[in-house]
């Protein structure tokens, strides 16, 4: 007979964690490459379009990059010159140093992992970004499964797939109530509201303040992701 028992005895099992703005620090590296990809498409820095456009790009960050350019951009074509373009801009700016772990991030990963909890960290960037931002951090191995929008069927937040995607494929935990959540973003607040987390934790070193991660659904607001493992362990209490 199948065991149906979980991987892990914990309560919070399975913990998702986004990247940028939640573990790394990207010092706005995000606008610089949409400005780059921007130009590229004849949108000016400093015209009014340039400035309407990057509103949405903060408005949206944490949704899937290709989405934010359809939505800009209208066609198809455009839409998928603008990514790429914000991509290799994205990635010569990590290439170049440009990019850093958040205090903590890498010690509450090892943390999470020794308890025995399985961590997945997730993207709105394209595979070859998110590949880059590992590889320039050396976290290529710190975690068995990062996902990007592609890998959960092209749809980024603030769906809820990316964390039903490791829900399902690492089989860590038998209830999504025992997943934990954690970005920086309304998206990413909403993308675990909408996978049915038990813990969607807004953090507050990324681009969206303590109001606007509650409207959306937070369930706690952090200082940083370094707070993220004792409050599972309070939650577990």
């Amino acid at each position: 007979m199948t065991s149906t028992t979980p991987a892990t005895a914990h309560p919070f099992g399975l913990v998702v964690l986004d990247m940028a703005g939640t573990t790394v620090a990207d010092g706005g590296l995000v606008e610089q490459a949409f400005s780059a990809a921007a130009r590229r498409l004849g949108v000016q820095p400093g015209s009014d379009e340039h400035a309407r456009q990057l509103a949405y790009v903060r408005a949206t960050m944490g949704e899937s990059k290709i989405s934010v350019f359809r939505h800009l951009f209208g066609d198809e074509d455009r839409a998928q010159q603008a990514n790429t373009a914000f991509e290799g801009a994205y990635g010569e700016l990590v290439d170049g140093g440009r990019i850093a772990p958040l205090p903590g991030a890498r010690e509450t990963v090892e943390r999470l992992t020794a308890e025995g909890r399985t961590v997945v960290l997730t993207t709105g960037f394209a595979r070859p970004t998110q590949d880059a931002i590992l590889t320039a951090l050396g976290w290529q191995d710190l975690v068995p499964l990062t996902l990007c929008p592609a890998d959960a069927g092209g749809r980024g937040r603030p769906y809820p797939d990316m964390v039903l995607a490791a829900f399902l494929r690492t089989a860590a935990v038998d209830d999504v109530r025992r997943i934990a959540v954690a970005g920086d973003t309304s998206y990413d607040m909403l993308s675990g509201v909408r996978s049915g987390a038990g813990i969607v934790a807004g953090v507050l070193t990324g681009a969206h303040d303590e109001e606007q991660l509650t409207r959306h659904g937070a369930t706690h607001v952090l200082r940083s992701v370094a707070d993220l493992p004792d409050l599972i362990a309070r939650a577990e209490a």
